[in-house]
This record gives structure tokens, sequence and C-alpha cells, in this order.
């Protein structure tokens, strides 16, 4: 049976092969490798941008998909997860925007709210479904008057994890920041009071208990993209 292939699947070919050809012969010289790979990451980052349609939405589930017990996800132990006090938490929003602003809680809460049941897919294979409710990112980021032709969204966490991602995938629409589960305050572990939820990209792109964002022109790397993992992470 013959199959149709897609872009996304010509590309992806098309990556792999460049890094088999690219590097197979490299592989055995420490010190071309790192070099090797990061080429090849560059180029599949820079694929998965072209094949990115910011209309197009992840899949929704029904509540009754919901994964139970949700689980926890970090580089570090569950107990070692930041206690925030709510009453005392701002979101400070700076960088390449028309004003500065720290919010709180309650101004959050005062925008628009919007409610998923999407997956979280994890790279190391693992997925769940979640609930989530929260404000469009887009909403924050226009209120600030963030300069729309910046290359990156950077987020800092209170437990020092750090990622970005690219403005047209902060201004997807199902790109939120998520203050509820499961119609509840996000709970400890699941990065209250405030954590990124993007379902169209990897699990470890949904920063946690976040602190700070940054519209910035340069590009901010993160805590796992730093240490070689692809900086889209699409899906």
């Amino acid at each position: 049976m013959k199959h149709r292939l897609s872009r996304r699947g010509f590309f992806g070919g098309l990556a792999g092969m460049t890094f088999v050809g690219g590097t197979a012969g490299v592989m055995s010289f420490p010190s071309l490798r790192e070099p090797a790979l990061d080429r090849v990451s560059d180029f599949n980052d820079k694929v998965q941008d072209v094949l990115f349609d910011p209309t197009t939405l992840a899949q929704v589930y029904e509540p009754s998909d919901v994964t139970s017990p949700f689980p926890f996800n970090a580089f570090y132990p569950e107990s070692y997860a930041p206690r925030i006090q709510g009453s005392d938490w701002r979101l400070s929003v700076d960088g390449l925007i028309e004003k500065q602003h720290d919010f709180s809680i309650s101004e959050l809460r005062a925008f628009p709210q919007e409610t998923q049941v999407t997956r979280l897919i994890c790279i190391e294979g693992w997925s769940a479904v979640g609930e989530w409710s929260g404000v469009p990112l887009s909403s924050v980021l226009n209120f600030v008057g963030a300069d729309l032709s910046a290359k990156f969204v950077e987020f800092r966490c209170a437990d020092d994890y750090r990622t970005s991602i690219d403005m047209k995938s902060a201004f997807h629409p199902q790109t939120i920041l998520a203050l509820d589960f499961l119609g509840r305050s996000l709970p400890v572990p699941y990065g209250a009071p405030c954590r990124l939820r993007i379902p169209t990209k990897l699990g470890f792109k949904n920063a946690k208990s976040i602190t700070e964002i940054r519209v910035t022109n340069v590009y901010p790397g993160g805590y796992w993209e730093d240490q070689g993992y692809n900086w889209f992470a699409g899906l």
C-alpha cells in the first residue's frame, strides 16, 4: 500500500537525512560532534517554524478524558516545588513592550478566561490529558503593547527554570497562562499560581510558577534548550 507523505513528514525526513549524512562521518571526532549536531538542531528549528500554522489547533478532549492522577514532572522532586503565596505573587512583563507591568492574580483573572482540555506530551515518552483554564497569553502581551515583530518570548520561573517560544506560538489561540486546573486554583505541583500551557509544543516548554515574561530579539535559550533540546519543540 502506498502512503502519501505529508509536508511535515517530508521535511522531518529531510532533517533526518541531513542528520545521518551530515554527521555520520564526524561521530568519531568529539571536537566536531557538537557543532554538527547544533547545525542539525538549528535546521530542525527552522523547518518547524516554517511549518507551524498559528491557526491550527491542537486536539481537544472531553473532561471525562482527563488523566487522574495527572503526573508531576520537573527537574526536581515534587517536594521541591515552590510554594508561593498568591497574594504576594506578581508576574512581571518587560522587554520590548510599550509599558512594563507587574500583574497580580486578580488582574489576570479580570481578563476573559479560556478553558481547554488538551494533552501534555513529554519528551520522555509519556503524555497526559488535563483541563486548564486561564488568560490567553496574547491578551497579556497586547495589554502591555508587546512588539509583535520581536522574535522571542522568554519565561522565568520561581524554581529557576527558564524557557522561551516564538511570537507566533505566543499568539496561538490555545496558548494560555493557566491559573486553574479542573476548575480550581493550580495546585503547587502543577505550577501554582500561574503556568504556561501551550499544547502545540512539548511538555518542557510549559513553564511552571512563572514570575517574569520578557519580549526580546536576543535568543534566550532555556534550561533544557541550553543542554541540547530542540528550541522550537513543536508537535
